[in-house]
């Protein structure tokens, strides 16, 4: 597989996958996936903003759904849950530290927990900032990380709960993954992150590469995510950010634009 954002000199195989990931489009801009572990037949939903899309799109494939994770509280990616549940019956896991703001939480999970989609297993993250009680779940063997609304290409999530300094840690713990390392974000805000991006870094020929050739995918109606590690180490401003106090200078930037 090749990501199709990023140009020639950026492009990256994604490495063999034993997990299925179904990406969804839902409501204006947002992305449901949905995640399947063939051996096993378990299939989870990642942030589902609505239910019946997801339902509909695991009939299609025959999948049952089995668990529901979330990595944050707000309403566009846990408005699925209590539909789904209630039409499958699935375990709901989600941030310990937004249990009283998530109802329908079955298993509260933090940073450096341990939870398993069938024979696949996944590393919680702590990444606030976003939310106060964010989370991702990096599956290592898959070389996957769903990461909400923390990072997305070429762009960060903005600071509704948090602090610049919690970002800048996010993004650098992001940054210790390799480059061919998918990332699985919430949203279709590329090719908006890619014009802001070329203000921020002018003479970055990787990101004006990139921008076109988001400019080309998003004409023809193609999704732009998953991206990976290696396209934003060389795009992302905010993950490029020397310093928490250069990324909260960018992302005010960001917020005012």
């Amino acid at each position: 597989m090749v990501n199709l954002a990023v140009d020639g000199a950026l492009r990256v195989d994604y490495p063999a996958a034993m997990l299925e990931i179904i990406r969804i489009p839902v409501l204006s801009d947002n992305y449901v996936w949905l995640v399947h572990e063939p051996h096993s037949k378990a299939t989870m939903v990642v942030d589902p903003a609505v239910a019946d899309p997801v339902l509909e799109a695991a009939a299609a494939r025959g999948w049952t759904i089995s668990d529901i994770w979330n990595t944050h509280w707000h309403p566009d990616h846990t408005g699925g849950n209590a539909a789904i549940k209630e039409a499958t019956g699935c375990t709901i896991t989600g941030p310990a530290a937004e249990y009283a703001r998530i109802p329908t939480l079955d298993v509260q999970v933090t940073g450096g927990d341990t939870v398993r989609l069938g024979a696949v297993e996944a590393k919680v993250w702590d990444v606030p900032a976003h939310t106060a009680g964010h989370i991702a779940y990096h599956f290592a063997d898959d070389a996957a990380i769903f990461v909400g609304d923390t990072m997305f290409a070429m762009g960060c999530g903005r600071l509704f709960e948090g602090t610049a300094e919690q970002m800048f840690a996010n993004m650098q713990q992001l940054a210790t993954l390799d480059d061919a390392t998918r990332v699985y974000c919430a949203h279709e805000y590329t090719l908006s992150n890619a014009r802001f991006a070329v203000t921020v870094e002018p003479d970055n020929d990787a990101l004006a590469a990139r921008l076109a050739a988001v400019e080309s995918a998003r004409a023809a109606g193609e999704a732009t995510v998953p991206t990976t590690i290696g396209a934003e180490r060389a795009t992302n401003p905010f993950l490029r950010a020397p310093t928490a106090e250069e990324l909260g200078r960018i992302r005010a930037l960001k917020d005012a634009a």
